[in-house]
Protein backbone atom coordinates (compact mmCIF):
# COMPACT_ATOMS: atom_id res chain seq x y z
CA UNK A 1 0.00 0.00 0.00
CA UNK A 2 1.27 3.61 -0.94
CA UNK A 3 2.50 5.76 1.90
CA UNK A 4 3.30 9.26 2.37
CA UNK A 5 6.84 9.11 3.11
CA UNK A 6 8.94 12.34 4.34
CA UNK A 7 13.18 11.95 3.97
CA UNK A 8 14.67 14.02 5.65
CA UNK A 9 18.78 15.13 4.24
CA UNK A 10 19.35 15.32 0.82
CA UNK A 11 23.23 13.86 0.55
CA UNK A 12 23.34 10.11 -0.96
CA UNK A 13 21.96 8.35 2.11
CA UNK A 14 18.35 10.48 2.27
CA UNK A 15 18.20 10.76 -1.98
CA UNK A 16 18.66 6.83 -2.46
CA UNK A 17 16.51 6.19 0.42
CA UNK A 18 13.83 8.17 -1.33
CA UNK A 19 14.90 6.99 -4.94
CA UNK A 20 14.10 3.11 -3.99
CA UNK A 21 10.71 4.58 -1.97
CA UNK A 22 9.44 5.97 -4.74
CA UNK A 23 10.21 3.44 -7.03
CA UNK A 24 8.26 1.44 -4.88
CA UNK A 25 5.30 3.27 -5.34
CA UNK A 26 5.48 5.48 -2.13
CA UNK A 27 4.44 9.30 -2.61
CA UNK A 28 7.89 10.97 -1.07
CA UNK A 29 9.06 14.60 -0.14
CA UNK A 30 12.80 14.79 0.44
CA UNK A 31 13.37 17.72 2.67
CA UNK A 32 16.94 19.53 3.06
CA UNK A 33 18.59 23.20 3.76
CA UNK A 34 20.45 22.73 0.51
CA UNK A 35 20.01 21.45 -2.78
CA UNK A 36 21.07 17.49 -3.12
CA UNK A 37 24.79 16.12 -2.88
CA UNK A 38 25.64 19.55 -1.44
CA UNK A 39 27.31 18.72 2.14
CA UNK A 40 29.46 15.85 2.51
CA UNK A 41 28.31 13.61 -0.52
CA UNK A 42 29.75 16.67 -2.54
CA UNK A 43 33.33 16.46 -1.34
CA UNK A 44 34.26 12.55 -0.93
CA UNK A 45 36.74 11.21 -2.83
CA UNK A 46 34.22 9.84 -5.11
CA UNK A 47 35.23 6.23 -5.27
CA UNK A 48 32.51 3.28 -4.32
CA UNK A 49 34.31 1.64 -2.57
CA UNK A 50 33.75 -2.34 -2.86
CA UNK A 51 37.07 -3.71 -1.62
CA UNK A 52 36.42 -1.33 1.91
CA UNK A 53 35.59 -4.47 4.01
CA UNK A 54 37.02 -3.27 6.84
CA UNK A 55 35.94 -0.20 8.66
CA UNK A 56 38.42 2.48 10.05
CA UNK A 57 39.07 1.05 13.61
CA UNK A 58 40.69 3.41 16.47
CA UNK A 59 44.20 3.43 16.17
CA UNK A 60 45.37 1.05 19.36
CA UNK A 61 49.18 -0.28 18.91
CA UNK A 62 51.57 2.00 20.56
CA UNK A 63 54.16 3.78 17.24
CA UNK A 64 50.56 4.88 15.79
CA UNK A 65 49.10 6.37 19.29
CA UNK A 66 52.97 7.76 19.52
CA UNK A 67 52.54 8.73 15.92
CA UNK A 68 49.62 10.40 16.23
CA UNK A 69 49.95 12.54 19.64
CA UNK A 70 51.72 15.26 17.99
CA UNK A 71 48.97 16.03 16.04
CA UNK A 72 51.32 16.82 12.53
CA UNK A 73 50.01 13.94 10.19
CA UNK A 74 48.17 14.27 7.17
CA UNK A 75 45.74 11.03 7.86
CA UNK A 76 43.69 11.96 11.08
CA UNK A 77 44.42 15.05 13.13
CA UNK A 78 42.36 16.27 16.67
CA UNK A 79 41.40 19.39 18.61
CA UNK A 80 41.17 19.03 22.20
CA UNK A 81 37.63 20.50 21.84
CA UNK A 82 36.08 17.71 19.33
CA UNK A 83 37.93 15.28 21.48
CA UNK A 84 36.06 16.36 24.70
CA UNK A 85 32.55 17.49 23.33
CA UNK A 86 32.69 13.43 21.57
CA UNK A 87 34.41 11.91 24.67
CA UNK A 88 31.63 9.00 25.11
CA UNK A 89 31.29 7.63 21.62
CA UNK A 90 35.03 8.24 21.30
CA UNK A 91 35.76 6.34 24.06
CA UNK A 92 33.31 2.94 22.75
CA UNK A 93 35.01 3.46 19.94
CA UNK A 94 38.18 2.90 20.86
CA UNK A 95 36.92 -0.34 23.12
CA UNK A 96 35.24 -1.31 19.59
CA UNK A 97 38.55 -1.42 17.75
CA UNK A 98 39.80 -4.03 19.82
CA UNK A 99 40.61 -6.97 18.34
CA UNK A 100 38.20 -9.90 19.61
CA UNK A 101 35.39 -7.16 19.04
CA UNK A 102 36.82 -5.76 15.74
CA UNK A 103 37.04 -9.35 14.30
CA UNK A 104 33.02 -9.65 15.03
CA UNK A 105 32.73 -6.41 13.36
CA UNK A 106 33.98 -6.63 9.91
CA UNK A 107 32.04 -9.80 8.37
CA UNK A 108 28.76 -7.39 9.70
CA UNK A 109 30.45 -4.34 7.90
CA UNK A 110 31.26 -6.55 4.46
CA UNK A 111 28.10 -7.87 4.24
CA UNK A 112 26.80 -4.49 3.52
CA UNK A 113 29.90 -3.01 1.38
CA UNK A 114 29.05 -6.35 -0.49
CA UNK A 115 26.09 -4.69 -2.07
CA UNK A 116 27.33 -1.34 -2.55
CA UNK A 117 28.12 -1.98 -6.94
CA UNK A 118 24.88 -4.01 -7.69
CA UNK A 119 23.23 -1.27 -5.41
CA UNK A 120 24.33 1.69 -7.58
CA UNK A 121 24.22 0.11 -10.81
CA UNK A 122 20.21 0.61 -11.24
CA UNK A 123 20.35 4.14 -9.83
CA UNK A 124 22.87 5.15 -12.32
CA UNK A 125 21.32 3.27 -15.38
CA UNK A 126 18.23 4.95 -14.24
CA UNK A 127 19.61 8.54 -13.69
CA UNK A 128 21.43 8.19 -17.48
CA UNK A 129 24.67 9.05 -15.25
CA UNK A 130 27.09 6.24 -17.14
CA UNK A 131 29.37 9.05 -18.06
CA UNK A 132 30.28 9.93 -14.53
CA UNK A 133 31.79 6.58 -13.81
CA UNK A 134 34.56 4.44 -14.55
CA UNK A 135 35.35 1.16 -13.60
CA UNK A 136 38.39 0.31 -13.86
CA UNK A 137 39.23 0.18 -9.97
CA UNK A 138 41.98 2.72 -8.04
CA UNK A 139 45.94 2.86 -6.51
CA UNK A 140 46.46 2.34 -3.58
CA UNK A 141 50.64 3.23 -3.51
CA UNK A 142 53.66 2.72 -1.22
CA UNK A 143 57.36 4.03 -0.66
CA UNK A 144 58.25 1.29 1.73
CA UNK A 145 58.34 -2.37 0.64
CA UNK A 146 57.93 -3.53 4.19
CA UNK A 147 54.44 -1.65 3.90
CA UNK A 148 53.43 -2.74 0.73
CA UNK A 149 54.05 -6.46 1.54
CA UNK A 150 51.99 -6.07 5.03
CA UNK A 151 49.24 -4.75 2.80
CA UNK A 152 49.33 -7.11 0.30
CA UNK A 153 48.96 -9.76 3.03
CA UNK A 154 45.84 -8.40 4.22
CA UNK A 155 44.90 -7.76 0.20
CA UNK A 156 45.15 -11.41 0.39
CA UNK A 157 43.03 -12.75 3.47
CA UNK A 158 40.37 -10.06 2.37
CA UNK A 159 39.84 -11.53 -1.18
CA UNK A 160 40.01 -15.47 0.37
CA UNK A 161 37.13 -14.14 2.83
CA UNK A 162 34.98 -11.19 0.98
CA UNK A 163 35.66 -11.55 -2.69
CA UNK A 164 37.61 -8.40 -3.33
CA UNK A 165 40.37 -8.50 -6.30
CA UNK A 166 43.43 -6.77 -6.26
CA UNK A 167 46.92 -6.94 -8.19
CA UNK A 168 49.90 -6.09 -6.12
CA UNK A 169 52.26 -4.31 -8.45
CA UNK A 170 55.68 -3.13 -8.27
CA UNK A 171 57.34 -0.19 -8.71
CA UNK A 172 57.97 -0.96 -12.03
CA UNK A 173 54.15 -2.21 -12.85
CA UNK A 174 53.09 1.32 -11.02
CA UNK A 175 55.74 3.60 -13.34
CA UNK A 176 53.66 1.99 -16.35
CA UNK A 177 50.45 2.56 -15.07
CA UNK A 178 50.97 6.11 -13.96
CA UNK A 179 54.10 7.18 -15.60
CA UNK A 180 53.60 11.18 -14.04
CA UNK A 181 54.19 9.76 -10.31
CA UNK A 182 57.52 10.24 -8.49
CA UNK A 183 60.04 7.44 -9.12
CA UNK A 184 61.01 5.13 -6.95
CA UNK A 185 57.73 4.42 -5.63
CA UNK A 186 57.78 0.86 -4.24
CA UNK A 187 54.66 -0.30 -6.02
CA UNK A 188 51.27 -0.55 -5.07
CA UNK A 189 47.79 -2.53 -5.06
CA UNK A 190 45.34 -2.22 -7.96
CA UNK A 191 42.14 -2.45 -6.53
CA UNK A 192 39.95 -3.41 -9.49
CA UNK A 193 36.43 -4.02 -8.04
CA UNK A 194 35.82 -0.05 -7.41
CA UNK A 195 34.11 2.08 -9.37
CA UNK A 196 34.89 5.99 -9.90
CA UNK A 197 33.33 8.98 -10.02
CA UNK A 198 34.25 12.39 -11.95
CA UNK A 199 31.60 14.57 -9.65
CA UNK A 200 30.29 12.81 -6.94
CA UNK A 201 27.82 15.62 -6.33
CA UNK A 202 27.00 15.84 -9.76
CA UNK A 203 25.44 11.61 -9.37
CA UNK A 204 23.78 12.58 -6.17
CA UNK A 205 22.31 15.28 -7.93
CA UNK A 206 21.60 12.94 -10.56
CA UNK A 207 19.86 10.59 -8.52
CA UNK A 208 17.55 13.26 -7.41
CA UNK A 209 16.32 14.15 -10.59
CA UNK A 210 15.79 10.39 -11.24
CA UNK A 211 13.70 10.75 -8.30
CA UNK A 212 11.56 13.21 -9.36
CA UNK A 213 10.91 11.54 -12.59
CA UNK A 214 9.44 8.64 -10.63
CA UNK A 215 7.27 10.99 -8.72
CA UNK A 216 9.06 12.08 -5.89
CA UNK A 217 9.33 15.74 -4.78
CA UNK A 218 13.14 17.61 -3.25
CA UNK A 219 11.95 20.50 -1.10
CA UNK A 220 14.39 22.73 -0.20
CA UNK A 221 14.13 24.32 2.94
CA UNK A 222 15.39 24.39 6.35
CA UNK A 223 13.94 22.62 9.39
CA UNK A 224 12.98 23.80 12.54
CA UNK A 225 10.99 21.33 14.38
CA UNK A 226 9.96 17.33 13.52
CA UNK A 227 7.44 15.88 16.00
CA UNK A 228 4.44 13.49 16.53
CA UNK A 229 1.51 14.15 14.97
CA UNK A 230 -1.86 11.52 16.05
CA UNK A 231 -0.14 8.46 14.15
CA UNK A 232 1.93 10.14 11.67
CA UNK A 233 5.10 12.76 11.55
CA UNK A 234 5.19 16.76 11.09
CA UNK A 235 7.89 18.31 9.96
CA UNK A 236 8.29 22.33 10.35
CA UNK A 237 9.93 23.93 7.67
CA UNK A 238 11.06 27.72 7.29
CA UNK A 239 8.52 27.39 4.25
CA UNK A 240 5.93 25.63 6.09
CA UNK A 241 5.09 22.52 7.47
CA UNK A 242 4.86 19.03 6.21
CA UNK A 243 2.80 15.85 7.59
CA UNK A 244 3.40 12.11 6.62
CA UNK A 245 2.19 8.65 7.95
CA UNK A 246 6.61 7.87 8.07
CA UNK A 247 9.43 9.74 8.19
CA UNK A 248 13.11 8.84 7.59
CA UNK A 249 15.77 10.59 9.41
CA UNK A 250 19.08 10.78 7.43
CA UNK A 251 20.55 14.13 8.47
CA UNK A 252 23.70 12.66 9.15
CA UNK A 253 25.78 14.31 11.95
CA UNK A 254 22.71 16.93 11.86
CA UNK A 255 20.50 14.12 13.08
CA UNK A 256 21.91 13.91 16.45
CA UNK A 257 19.99 17.26 17.23
CA UNK A 258 16.46 16.22 16.35
CA UNK A 259 17.19 12.56 17.39
CA UNK A 260 17.95 14.19 21.02
CA UNK A 261 14.81 16.11 20.84
CA UNK A 262 12.95 12.48 20.69
CA UNK A 263 15.07 10.99 23.07
CA UNK A 264 17.48 8.62 20.97
CA UNK A 265 20.62 8.66 21.74
CA UNK A 266 22.98 7.53 19.33
CA UNK A 267 27.16 7.36 20.08
CA UNK A 268 27.72 9.54 16.80
CA UNK A 269 30.32 11.42 16.25
CA UNK A 270 32.14 13.49 13.26
CA UNK A 271 35.64 13.34 11.28
CA UNK A 272 35.55 16.51 9.11
CA UNK A 273 37.80 16.53 5.98
CA UNK A 274 39.09 18.68 3.52
CA UNK A 275 39.69 19.19 -0.17
CA UNK A 276 40.96 21.35 -2.66
CA UNK A 277 41.03 21.28 -6.89
CA UNK A 278 44.65 21.54 -8.79
CA UNK A 279 45.03 21.61 -12.43
CA UNK A 280 48.32 20.05 -13.44
CA UNK A 281 51.93 21.06 -14.45
CA UNK A 282 52.78 20.73 -17.81
CA UNK A 283 52.16 17.74 -19.72
CA UNK A 284 51.89 15.32 -16.10
CA UNK A 285 48.29 13.01 -16.57
CA UNK A 286 47.13 11.57 -13.75
CA UNK A 287 45.18 8.45 -15.13
CA UNK A 288 44.21 7.02 -11.86
CA UNK A 289 42.38 7.57 -8.57
CA UNK A 290 45.76 7.49 -6.09
CA UNK A 291 46.02 6.99 -2.50
CA UNK A 292 49.56 7.90 -1.04
CA UNK A 293 48.83 5.06 1.70
CA UNK A 294 51.74 5.81 4.43
CA UNK A 295 50.38 9.58 4.32
CA UNK A 296 46.92 9.47 4.06
CA UNK A 297 46.13 11.17 0.97
CA UNK A 298 44.23 11.10 -1.84
CA UNK A 299 44.34 12.44 -5.49
CA UNK A 300 42.11 11.88 -7.92
CA UNK A 301 41.45 13.24 -11.51
CA UNK A 302 38.07 15.13 -11.15
CA UNK A 303 35.92 17.16 -13.54
CA UNK A 304 36.70 20.13 -11.76
CA UNK A 305 40.77 18.99 -11.34
CA UNK A 306 42.83 16.82 -9.72
CA UNK A 307 40.78 16.84 -5.99
CA UNK A 308 43.39 16.00 -3.23
CA UNK A 309 41.36 15.23 0.07
CA UNK A 310 42.73 14.95 3.12
CA UNK A 311 42.42 12.46 5.90
CA UNK A 312 40.15 12.35 9.09
CA UNK A 313 39.65 15.41 11.32
CA UNK A 314 38.02 15.09 14.92
CA UNK A 315 36.29 18.34 15.32
CA UNK A 316 33.21 20.05 16.27
CA UNK A 317 30.77 19.95 13.96
CA UNK A 318 30.66 23.46 13.22
CA UNK A 319 33.66 24.60 14.37
CA UNK A 320 35.21 26.62 12.05
CA UNK A 321 37.72 25.08 9.47
CA UNK A 322 41.87 24.33 10.28
CA UNK A 323 43.76 24.11 6.84
CA UNK A 324 47.01 23.13 8.33
CA UNK A 325 46.03 19.37 7.70
CA UNK A 326 44.90 20.34 3.65
CA UNK A 327 48.49 21.88 3.26
CA UNK A 328 50.48 19.53 5.13
CA UNK A 329 49.06 17.12 2.64
CA UNK A 330 50.21 18.97 -0.80
CA UNK A 331 53.20 19.60 0.68
CA UNK A 332 53.29 15.54 0.19
CA UNK A 333 51.25 15.72 -2.60
CA UNK A 334 53.48 17.92 -4.60
CA UNK A 335 56.48 15.64 -3.88
CA UNK A 336 54.37 12.17 -5.41
CA UNK A 337 53.02 14.51 -8.74
CA UNK A 338 53.30 17.68 -9.63
CA UNK A 339 50.01 19.53 -8.92
CA UNK A 340 49.44 22.70 -10.74
CA UNK A 341 47.88 25.69 -9.37
CA UNK A 342 45.37 25.27 -7.00
CA UNK A 343 41.83 26.01 -8.45
CA UNK A 344 39.57 27.50 -6.11
CA UNK A 345 39.43 30.46 -3.24
CA UNK A 346 38.94 28.40 -0.42
CA UNK A 347 38.84 24.71 0.39
CA UNK A 348 36.07 22.45 0.86
CA UNK A 349 35.20 21.18 4.44
CA UNK A 350 32.99 18.36 5.10
CA UNK A 351 31.85 16.14 8.01
CA UNK A 352 31.60 12.20 8.35
CA UNK A 353 29.15 10.80 10.35
CA UNK A 354 30.48 8.01 12.97
CA UNK A 355 29.40 5.79 15.30
CA UNK A 356 31.36 4.15 18.03
CA UNK A 357 31.53 0.92 16.49
CA UNK A 358 32.02 2.13 13.06
CA UNK A 359 28.66 0.29 11.82
CA UNK A 360 25.73 2.40 10.25
CA UNK A 361 22.36 3.01 11.67
CA UNK A 362 19.78 1.50 9.63
CA UNK A 363 15.99 0.59 10.45
CA UNK A 364 13.06 1.61 12.90
CA UNK A 365 13.67 3.74 15.92
CA UNK A 366 12.69 1.97 18.95
CA UNK A 367 9.54 3.32 20.61
CA UNK A 368 8.46 5.90 17.82
CA UNK A 369 6.07 4.19 15.29
CA UNK A 370 7.03 5.26 11.40
CA UNK A 371 10.36 6.48 11.90
CA UNK A 372 12.85 4.95 10.68
CA UNK A 373 17.01 5.85 10.80
CA UNK A 374 19.76 6.25 7.77
CA UNK A 375 22.56 7.60 9.28
CA UNK A 376 26.14 7.22 10.50
CA UNK A 377 28.11 5.93 7.46
CA UNK A 378 31.38 6.88 8.62
CA UNK A 379 33.95 7.23 5.57
CA UNK A 380 31.76 4.58 3.08
CA UNK A 381 28.03 6.86 2.81
CA UNK A 382 28.80 7.49 -0.95
CA UNK A 383 29.77 3.64 -1.24
CA UNK A 384 26.79 2.76 0.58
CA UNK A 385 23.86 5.01 0.53
CA UNK A 386 21.94 3.05 -2.34
CA UNK A 387 22.32 -0.61 -0.59
CA UNK A 388 20.57 0.90 2.68
CA UNK A 389 18.13 2.59 0.41
CA UNK A 390 17.38 -0.80 -1.12
CA UNK A 391 17.91 -2.01 2.21
CA UNK A 392 15.51 0.45 4.37
CA UNK A 393 12.99 0.12 1.65
CA UNK A 394 12.64 -3.46 2.09
CA UNK A 395 12.29 -3.42 6.04
CA UNK A 396 9.91 -0.34 5.12
CA UNK A 397 7.55 -2.82 3.31
CA UNK A 398 7.56 -5.08 5.37
CA UNK A 399 10.13 -7.89 3.37
CA UNK A 400 12.92 -9.78 3.79
CA UNK A 401 15.70 -7.53 3.39
CA UNK A 402 18.85 -9.36 1.38
CA UNK A 403 20.88 -9.56 4.41
CA UNK A 404 20.96 -9.61 8.22
CA UNK A 405 19.72 -6.08 9.30
CA UNK A 406 20.29 -6.93 13.01
CA UNK A 407 23.68 -5.72 13.03
CA UNK A 408 22.75 -2.18 12.08
CA UNK A 409 19.44 -1.76 14.62
CA UNK A 410 19.51 1.44 16.33
CA UNK A 411 18.68 -1.06 19.93
CA UNK A 412 22.18 -2.38 19.57
CA UNK A 413 23.60 0.64 21.46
Amino acid sequence: MAREIIVLGAGIVGVSVAWHLARRGHSVTLVDRREPGRETSFGNAGIIQREAVRPYPFPRDFATLLRVLPNRQVDIRYRPGGMLQAAGPLLRYWHNSASPRYRQIVPEYASLIALSLESHAPMIEAAGAEGLVRKEGWLEVYHSVAELEARAESARADDECFGVRHRVMDGGELASLEPGLAQGMAGGIHWQDPWTVADPGGLVQAYARSLEAEGGRVHQAEVTGVARQGSGWRVSTADGALEAEQLVMAMGPWSRHWLHELDIEIPLFVKRGYHMHYGTSGAARLNHWVMDAEVGYLLAPMQAGIRLTTGAELERLEAPPHLAQLAAAERAARRLFPLGERLEAEPWKGARPCTSDMKPVIGPAPGQAGLWLALGHGHQGFTLGPATGRLLGQMMDGETPDIDMAPFRVDRF
